[in-house]
């Protein structure tokens, strides 16, 4: 599966959030993603006051409501997603907005790297049941073990999804042998990788190490405001990476050495002696 993460590179923007899902539509995508906050509860109100530049103000508070859709604004995304035809679900930062998400039926839950260690919030994405992204970054071993557990106990399935949280991440912090680690250490769950790095070889390498899935953000414009916008792929790059995933997938195989009928062909043309 190949999510395309929107997140909140649709900087507060139902326009641009409607051109991000046409853009991973006609790429190829399986699924876009968005993000979800609850501005109050995520953000302390000491940080919320702290002095930020945004095109929506001078301070934190402003820019974090800045990038947030509102209820109008996922109805219309919800629709969207019924038009084009391509399934939608969003990473909820806090408990309230994972109950404002109950209202859309959605397929999957995500659960970001920063809120893998969140017990009540685990808790209460797994009492939902849907098939649930955890993305592995900003955590221990020991972390991702209780975050499986507390999904099993809860009967909920979870696919574990390599990430490193740095934006963008450079390629020698990736640590992509992990996906390895991950398959081994659980080997009834699925594997994907969540990326955050520039370019697309290493996404290309992480499908060849296992991925099962792949999660990379989407951007109409690299050079356009926000925090993710520089981690992100634009949509040719996008269409190339469907592409050659696609082509990696079905170019592994079984493992299984094969002596097939069209290699044989080629073997009774060389083999002088048979």
């Amino acid at each position: 599966m190949i999510i395309s993460e929107i997140g909140i590179n649709h900087n507060g923007d139902i326009g641009v959030a409607f051109a991000l899902m046409d853009a991973a539509k006609e790429a190829g995508a399986d699924a876009v993603k968005f993000q979800k906050r609850t501005v109050n509860v995520v953000y302390s109100a000491e940080d919320l006051a702290k002095p930020r530049e945004s095109p929506w103000g001078t301070t934190q508070r402003e820019q974090k409501e800045g990038l947030e859709l509102g209820q109008d604004d996922y109805d219309h995304i919800d629709e969207c997603s019924r038009d084009i035809g391509l399934p939608w679900f969003a990473s909820a930062w806090d408990i309230p907005s994972l109950e404002f998400l109950d209202r859309y039926d959605l397929h999957y839950n995500k659960v970001a790297s920063a809120m893998i260690t969140h017990i009540p919030f685990l808790c209460e994405v797994a009492d939902r049941g849907k098939p649930t992204f955890i993305s592995t970054g900003m955590c221990t071993m020991q972390d991702v073990y209780r975050a499986v557990d507390i999904f099993a106990e809860k009967g909920c399935e979870c696919i574990l999804m390599h990430c490193v949280g740095t934006y963008p991440c450079p390629p020698e912090k990736l640590n992509l042998r992990f996906i390895r680690t991950l398959k081994n250490e659980f080997p009834h769950l699925s594997v994907g990788y969540s990326g955050h790095e520039v370019g697309l070889n290493t996404t290309y390498a992480a499908v060849a190490l296992g991925a099962e899935h792949i999660e990379r953000h989407i951007t109409l414009d690299r050079s356009m405001y926000g925090s993710d916008q520089a981690a992100s792929i634009e949509p040719g790059g996008f269409r190339r990476m469907v592409d050659g995933v696609r082509e990696i997938e079905k170019s592994l195989g079984t493992g299984k050495k094969l002596f097939n009928g069209w290699e044989k062909e080629v073997a009774e043309k060389l083999r002088y002696w048979i």
